[in-house]
């Protein structure tokens, strides 16, 4: 799939979606974190169009570096949307940890909240809930989430739609324009973003990922179409070196892999 020309047709078919999974696992409601950003705020958006506010739960969860702004944002998408949400301060659970385990780097510190974030969603979630996921596709291509992290879900409406996607999706089901226009931003410290981090701007990335992943071209081919040569490598390396984090975690059969198919069935 190439980038999305019918925001209408995909909103329509991505509530559609998130409403048939609800009903089929007979879950109840939605677990959402939302961080400020544009992600979540689309994830969030799609899940009351798809199933109404009072199926919604949002939680809002700042660590101590955590931009203002971010919390700010967060609020008014669950303000506006007429959602539950609160807000859950992570930083006593982080030194929690940092206690145990000393010389964190920013890296790791970053990684150790996205999994904290992800342990209060899913504990959230277990009596009649399933947790939202807000990783777009080129995210999940470049390997840009934390395993475990931001990377885990109960099921993810944004998980085949490009950076692009989102933010054309958000201009046309409301999301607010300043976190739209907004620099994206995970807030994993200080000044962090993600194209800093990456080294390049989703709307360039996403113009090779496509000719990549979506129209089958070889690096010849996209090279010669004028494609920043570093841009192109930069992609490539990290497609292949996150290649593990898209994958199941594999598991040593001695025999035949198990399939639980036949029980799963309503008429076993």
């Amino acid at each position: 799939m190439a980038f999305i020309t019918d925001p209408a047709r995909a909103i329509d078919s991505l509530c559609a979606w998130l409403h048939s999974q609800l009903e089929k696992t007979g879950r109840s409601e939605f677990v959402l974190g939302l961080s400020g950003g544009l992600d979540s705020a689309v994830a969030a958006y799609l899940a009351v169009q798809a199933v109404g506010h009072d199926a919604l739960q949002c939680i809002i969860m700042p660590y101590r570096t955590s931009s203002p702004q971010s919390l700010a944002d967060a609020k008014l998408v669950a303000d506006t949307l007429g959602v539950r949400h609160r807000v859950v301060d992570i930083s006593a659970m982080a030194d929690g940890f940092e206690a145990q385990v000393t010389d964190l780097t920013p890296l790791r510190r970053g990684n150790l909240c996205a999994r904290l974030r992800m342990m209060i969603l899913f504990d959230q979630a277990h009596a009649r809930g399933l947790v939202l996921g807000t990783s777009n596709k080129t995210e999940i291509l470049l390997g840009y989430g934390t395993l475990h992290g931001d990377a885990a879900w109960s099921l993810n409406p944004l998980g085949d739609l490009y950076k692009t996607d989102v933010r054309f999706i958000a201009r046309h089901i409301g999301v607010p324009v300043q976190i739209i226009e907004k620099i994206p931003t995970a807030d994993l410290w200080d000044g962090q973003t993600d194209e800093g981090e990456l080294g390049f701007l989703y709307a360039d990335m996403d113009r090779v990922l496509v000719k990549i992943v979506d129209e089958k071209k070889s690096r010849r081919e996209v090279l010669a179409e004028g494609a920043n040569p570093k841009l192109v490598e930069r992609v490539v390396s990290l497609i292949r070196g996150s290649a593990f984090k898209r994958r199941s975690a594999p598991v040593a059969w001695l025999a035949q892999p198990y399939s639980t198919a036949p029980i799963e069935d309503p008429q076993w």
